[in-house]
């Protein structure tokens, strides 16, 4: 019988950063909604690719709300982790955050929660490490990936029994 894989939170983390340049923006000179969730997407694969070591794909994304617009020439800081490993799927929590280059001033903009499945040679889900936290915001991060994913389970249940879609 082999041992279950476990891993921690920052053994799959990945920051990153971009600019703010002119062909990312709408006519009102900040970021285009749909540019800031591409890049979302693409920071949480690369956490979920390395946490499972194969090929993982987005099968949702929680609700996003823009809290702060982000200007022509910000800094766009993303900070992503797993937060939670089931069977085969995972939750990936991506802070984003704005930085004006100038004052130093760090403002969250975002928090995304994303879950991707991973899938083996055959493109059908598979096993994955399950998640240890080890800090306390690990932990709390944890905890509110379970409240999160029981909450999201019970809604469509209960869509499904109003037999509505």
């Amino acid at each position: 019988m082999s041992e279950e894989i476990v891993k921690t939170p920052k053994q799959s983390a990945v920051e990153t950063r971009h600019i703010v340049m002119p062909d990312h923006t709408n006519h009102y000179g900040t970021l285009f909604g749909g540019t800031l969730m591409s890049w979302i997407d693409s920071i949480a694969v690369m956490v979920a690719q390395r946490h499972c070591g194969r090929e993982a794909v987005t099968a949702s994304v929680d609700k996003l709300n823009f809290l702060e617009p982000i200007s022509l020439g910000d800094h766009v800081i993303l900070k992503a982790s797993a937060n939670y490993a089931g069977r085969s799927s995972m939750e990936i929590g991506v802070q984003v955050s704005k930085e004006n280059p100038y004052t130093g001033i760090v403002t969250r903009a975002t928090t995304a929660y994303l879950t991707f499945v991973a899938l083996d040679e055959n493109k059908k889900p598979c096993p994955i490490p399950k998640i240890k936290p080890e800090t306390e915001t690990e932990t709390r991060r944890y905890e509110n990936a379970i409240l999160r994913q029981e909450a999201n389970r019970n809604l469509v249940k209960k869509i499904k029994d109003n037999g509505k879609v």
